[in-house]
């Protein structure tokens, strides 16, 4: 790999020491993972240039050829995850990028070459994961399955573990799970999955989640309760919640079940099939392929979370609203309510909660506006374009980036006003918006865009 310059109380703690109170410091922003920012005069209007002259670009950084994580801000620097950008190089490559955020200036960048296995290492992709910046160190899961720990300053390596050489993961075409640190753990979703051209789990026995001690790599514990159930791949990331006082810790499974540890042990707490609402065949098959991809949410003492796939076909998704106080199996118990059928489809996108609502898209189109405490769609927005990244709240706003390079911008609340639908920057499917520091971060599949008013 190169580098190139041109205890209880202590999760409950949080330990994450980002620099900024307005820093961006992980997927979601924190570790329950609550897409809400609370940034203020944020821009809805901008131009990257072209036939218009630029408006409200601070800066903007070139990433690779394509990008699939989302940017994260922490102690003055931005950190994203890309593929190869070498013009000179025909190689792919997994690389990892570090910008100024005053000015977007490179500081440093790492990359990963790629496996030989491109059944568990795509061609056609780099690092999908989304850092995670504890203190002065910087985590992330890499395109070969490794989950690195960097310092901040100058990308030096201080650990890498090899969850393929060290565990028998094997992932299914990529590894994209997104770290979180909580005290002195890491947690991360392995991404072991079936095999890309047999279709089945060959080892069962490997993890797919685990909780790494954050300063020298060492496995805290580890689980494997998706076992040979796995569907495909697996994709997600944890989120950390506080209920009633206890810390727990939420994984979402390649076998569409929703796990909760104790996080200093790894002693399940619960678990919920998330695809409980779907027939079953007479081989005992579910009745799609969907599962687990996007983090859980944590509000309070609610867990929500959507069930899809990347690329799959639209059909029976749900959105989960689950009640994360109860112990064991609780399928049939935790559910305080289900948006489902027509008014939602499969998902991979995370939520944001505020103000007693919940936003949310589905992977055909739809934004929808629901209520907190009961589960009823208040509005929802055809948008006529598939979309993978999920809904920011912030400054009273709603940001969304679909699939047809647009961004949209509606006014958070129970009364449904599309404020903008913007479409001056290029190459804008599949990102996620990120606020930090007064600032709009938008990602492209070839560059990185900071939006802040004059």
């Amino acid at each position: 790999m190169k580098t190139d310059h041109t205890t209880v109380l202590g999760l409950m703690a949080l330990a994450l020491a980002p620099l900024r109170a307005d820093d961006w410091p992980m997927l979601g922003g924190r570790p329950d993972r609550n897409m809400v920012s609370n940034e203020k005069g944020l821009p809805i209007d901008w131009e990257g240039g072209g036939k218009k002259p630029p408006k409200n670009i601070k800066w903007m950084g070139d990433l690779g050829t394509v990008t699939y994580g989302n940017p994260v801000v922490s102690g003055g620097r931005v950190f994203i995850g890309t593929d190869n950008d070498d013009p000179a190089s025909k190689e792919r490559r997994g690389v990892l990028k570090c910008f100024s955020e005053k000015d977007g200036a490179l500081l440093w960048k790492v990359t990963h070459a790629k496996l030989d296995n491109a059944g568990e290492d795509d061609g056609s992709i780099g690092i999908c994961s989304t850092p995670c910046v504890a203190g002065d160190r910087v985590y992330y899961v890499s395109n070969r399955a490794e989950l690195v720990c960097r310092e901040v300053r100058d990308g030096r390596e201080v650990w890498s573990l090899d969850l393929r050489k060290e565990f028998g993961v094997s992932p299914n075409q990529a590894s994209a799970s997104s770290p979180l640190v909580a005290g002195e753990l890491v947690f991360v979703v392995t991404g072991h999955g079936t095999d890309h051209k047999a279709g089945h789990v060959k080892n069962a026995a490997a993890p797919s989640f685990i909780a790494v001690d954050r300063q020298t790599g060492k496995m805290a514990w580890q689980d494997s309760s998706p076992g040979a159930g796995i569907l495909s791949g697996q994709w997600g990331s944890p989120a950390y919640g506080v209920v009633d006082g206890q810390p727990q810790v939420a994984f979402p499974g390649g076998d569409g079940w929703l796990y909760a540890f104790e996080p200093t042990n790894g002693k399940l707490r619960w678990k919920f099939n998330c695809k409980a609402h779907e027939k079953i065949s007479a081989k005992g098959e579910p009745e799609t392929r969907f599962n687990l991809v996007a983090a859980p949410v944590y509000a309070g003492h609610r867990v929500f979370i959507a069930i899809g796939e990347p690329e799959a076909s639209s059909g029976s998704g749900a959105l989960r609203c689950i009640d994360a106080r109860l112990r064991g199996d609780v399928t049939k118990s935790a559910e305080l309510w289900r948006l489902g059928g027509e008014e939602f489809n499969d998902s991979i996108s995370m939520v944001a909660v505020q103000d007693g609502l919940v936003y949310a898209a589905d992977a055909p189109g739809y934004l929808s506006c629901i209520d907190l405490a009961t589960g009823k769609r208040i509005w929802f927005h055809d948008l006529q374009s598939n979309i993978w990244g999920s809904p920011l709240v912030a400054d009273g706003k709603v940001y969304l980036q679909i699939g047809d390079g647009d961004v949209v911008i509606f006014q958070a609340g129970r009364e449904k006003k599309l404020l903008k639908k913007n479409d001056g920057l290029a190459d804008m499917a599949h990102g996620t918006p990120v606020a930090a520091n007064g600032v709009l971060y938008l990602t492209g599949q070839k560059r990185l865009y900071a939006i802040a008013a004059p």
